[in-house]
């Protein structure tokens, strides 16, 4: 299993239970047979920007911050979530296509979302491509050219590929 279907299914867990710990998840993991250590689980928590509350029932849970506002991810993850998945970046005006592998376009959004990057007013995903809004004064054209640095993606390379 790969850190982001780890990650993924950490999110459901603490979606849809009551998990207060990361010995907690580490425990349900290994139920359904992944392997996983609470160090790694704990830094786990932290990349995916959680926090414990006390929920409408007073106890004491972990969930996903609700708002980019709140808890933004880092950078590097938003910079190793576009080098792993993003293929190409395209802009017109102020909006920006981003491509990916199919069904890896959600994984590469819920970090642009979350990242809280200046520039960027929200983002829609697919299957493969990501529909990301630019703020006017920003534009598509320096946003695109962040996400290509980013993903490590020159214009060179991209446009050999296109061309």
């Amino acid at each position: 299993m790969t850190k982001i279907q780890r990650q993924h299914r950490i999110t459901e867990l603490i979606d849809h239970d009551v998990i207060s710990t990361a010995a907690q998840i580490v425990a349900r993991l290994r139920e359904e047979g992944i392997a996983a250590t609470q160090a790694t689980v704990t830094r786990d928590l932290q990349e995916l920007g959680t926090v414990k509350v006390r929920d409408e029932h007073g106890a004491r849970r972990i969930v996903l911050v609700a708002s980019p506002k709140l808890a933004p991810a880092p950078l590097d993850h938003l910079r190793r979530m576009m080098g792993e998945w993003v293929v190409s970046v395209e802009s017109s005006a102020n909006l920006v296509v981003v491509r990916t592998p199919p069904g890896c376009a959600h994984v590469v959004a819920s970090a642009l979302d979350r990242s809280a990057l200046s520039g960027v007013l929200g983002s829609v995903a697919g299957d493969d491509t990501i529909l990301v809004i630019a703020a006017e004064a920003h534009g598509g054209a320096k946003l695109a050219f962040e996400f290509r640095t980013l993903a490590g993606i020159s214009d060179l390379i991209e446009r050999q590929v296109k061309g």
